[in-house]
């Protein structure tokens, strides 16, 4: 771990990877082609110095060249502050790219075959003095693979990652590995819109949500829950044994948004269209045309602008892409007209400094938040993103907003507090592939009980919200509540809080503990699929939690497929959902619960 003086320095001196940082890497920065909005949509935009974008006629050396000085600098950059995106034009590319922390992959195609990678795009395990294989990919967080094809020169593509690590939209043309190897441990990831032509290894995943994609070999055991939601070629059923949830269809759903490069040059950014009861990908056999938009409708976004700046953008009702580092904000950003869309290119972090949130989202039809990190600031935020106001009650059956890849963190590279993190107060919301973390380790002094403080990490207030992938952990109550009425949730992962110092500091208005899934009492309609909830009380203290879910009973409030797991570490979990399910406590154990009621 860095000393705290260096880390220190680094958030206060550091907004952004600048281009002095890249030359200090021996890495190229792009040259500066600003494309203002009203210019040419064929004009190369200016990104900044953190995204390199490639095209076939650049040597292959120089593409590897930066892929490996890139992973080289971010393997191990778990708290940095770098962020990068490497794009590549359509066409054909023989290089082996390995993602470190903070670094996106993507294909700048209108097809995922448009951009072949003939070698690999990885994740590989990292070691881990505390597993029995000296390897884990239990902390490869924040990276991603998009809208591209990979075709491995090797017998497979490795992709061990865990949360927030999003792969979408990819054409695997081989076998795809999801462990680090050796057994080693990894603890959950996603991936979406996407095709995979030989078998998938799941490995040591604990848990995997794999959404509206096309499996052509078999999917190879599991170990706590993997669900499938509309996923053609998807294993059957069987949950606890084999450990699948298998849904035939996704209720409702809306791909993620993507840059692209046209037929006759112009830069775009695919809106992909609502979908009701899908399954399988949006771009196989008859897929028709994705809307989009001009990226000068788009205000670009650095790290050096400031919130002020950002907004008076937004109030013109441009779209906004933020390009890679971390915006320190004084107030929050407003998005107010409907249809926005903010993108995040290369993991951007939006960090408030002021204890406002980092994002307020209007009551209004159609906006799309994706692919950003928000991160806690040291002045206490009540919330960090909002969308709605308390007792909206528009209905946005038709043009939902949406968030994708949005992930949280509190504390970590620096010390950071908020009592909630994600708000969702809007009718008909998706949520797609949210991480709300409450750190559990970090730069020294920046985690502990009473330092980088959170009760709750999701609050669902407006009816009609389904949520895809749902990561929420350590949080110092309840981790989510849910107050909407019909909520759904497909794939819920939860690991309790590590360090409560006594059952006293950690005990709800309902018995020991807090549970983590929290439906409240006057709901009358809920149900959620493949849930699992995770115990490692590590203070050496007997600590019990006397129900990971918690839900009123009755017919119309429904989960299928829970389970509660001891990992390690004192006390445990009692129960699984309300009275049902068997103790986790003391030594390593499961508790599944096939349907409840």
């Amino acid at each position: 771990m860095r000393p705290l003086d260096r880390s220190r320095r680094r958030f206060l001196t550091l907004t952004a990877a600048s281009a002095a940082s890249l030359t200090a890497l021996g890495l190229p920065a792009l040259p500066a082609s600003a494309a203002p909005a009203g210019a040419d949509d064929a004009a190369e935009p200016d990104f900044g110095p953190n995204v390199f974008v490639y095209d076939p006629t650049t040597p292959t050396e120089e593409i590897q060249s930066t892929l490996d000085r890139l992973f080289a600098a971010q393997e191990h950059n778990e708290m940095g502050v770098d962020r990068y995106a490497v794009l590549f034009k359509p066409g054909r590319y023989d290089v082996n790219a390995k993602l470190g922390y903070y670094t996106t992959v993507a294909g700048l195609g209108g097809h995922p075959d448009d951009v072949e990678i003939h070698g690999a795009v990885r994740v590989v395990g990292q070691p881990d003095p505390d597993s029995q294989a000296g390897i884990s990919a239990l902390t490869n967080f924040w990276r991603s693979v998009e809208n591209l094809s990979i075709a491995p020169t090797d017998w497979s593509n490795q992709w061990a990652v865990s949360q927030a690590s999003p792969m979408r939209r990819v054409h695997v043309k081989g076998i795809l590995w999801l462990e680090p190897g050796n057994g080693g441990y990894s603890s959950g990831g996603y991936i979406a819109d996407s095709k995979v032509d030989g078998i998938t290894i799941n490995g040591s995943q604990q848990q995997w949500l794999t959404r509206d994609s096309e499996l052509g070999g078999d999917w190879t055991n599991g170990v706590w829950n993997q669900v499938f939601s509309g996923v053609l070629g998807a294993p059957a059923q069987g949950f606890p044994n084999p450990p699948y949830t298998t849904l035939p269809t996704s209720p409702v759903t809306r791909e993620k948004p993507y840059l692209f490069v046209d037929g006759e040059g112009g830069w775009r950014v695919a809106v992909p269209a609502l979908r009701y009861d899908s399954a399988g990908t949006t771009w196989g056999a008859g897929a028709g045309p994705v809307p989009s938009l001009p990226l000068a409708d788009f205000f670009i976004a650095r790290p050096t602008d400031s919130a002020q700046r950002i907004n008076q953008e937004l109030s013109r009702g441009r779209h906004l892409l933020l390009t890679p580092g971390v915006y320190h904000l004084d107030r929050a950003l407003r998005v107010e007209h409907p249809d926005t869309i903010v993108l995040g290119l290369g993991m951007p972090s939006l960090a408030p400094t002021t204890g406002d949130a980092a994002l307020r989202i209007e009551d209004v039809d159609g906006v799309r938040i994706a692919g950003v990190l928000v991160d806690a600031g040291p002045v206490e935020s009540e919330v960090l993103v909002e969308v709605g106001k308390r007792h909206s009650h528009r209905g946005h059956a038709s043009n939902p907003t949406s968030l994708q890849d949005v992930f949280f963190r509190i504390g970590g590279p620096w010390v950071g507090r908020a009592v909630t993190s994600l708000v969702i107060n809007s009718r008909h919301a998706i949520l797609d592939n949210i991480w709300a973390w409450r750190a559990d380790h970090g730069i020294e002094d920046t985690v502990g009980w009473t330092v980088n403080t959170a009760e709750t990490g999701v609050v669902v207030n407006g009816d009609d919200v389904t949520a895809y992938g749902l990561f929420v952990e350590h949080y110092q109550r309840y981790q989510t509540i849910w107050n909407g009425e019909r909520g759904r949730t497909v794939f819920y992962q939860s690991e309790l809080p590590y360090d409560p110092p006594s059952q006293a500091a950690w005990s709800s208005p309902t018995g020991r503990g807090w549970a983590s899934y929290k439906v409240a009492g006057p709901v009358r309609e809920h149900e959620a699929w493949g849930l699992g909830v995770y115990s490692y009380f590590n203070q050496e203290v007997d600590i019990r939690c006397d129900r990971a879910i918690e839900a009123p009973k009755r017919a119309g409030v429904r989960f299928h497929d829970a389970v509660t797991v001891f990992l390690d570490g004192s006390g445990g979990i009692e129960r699984t959902v309300n009275e049902a399910g068997t103790p986790v406590v003391g030594s390593y154990g499961t508790s599944p619960v096939v349907e409840y009621p």
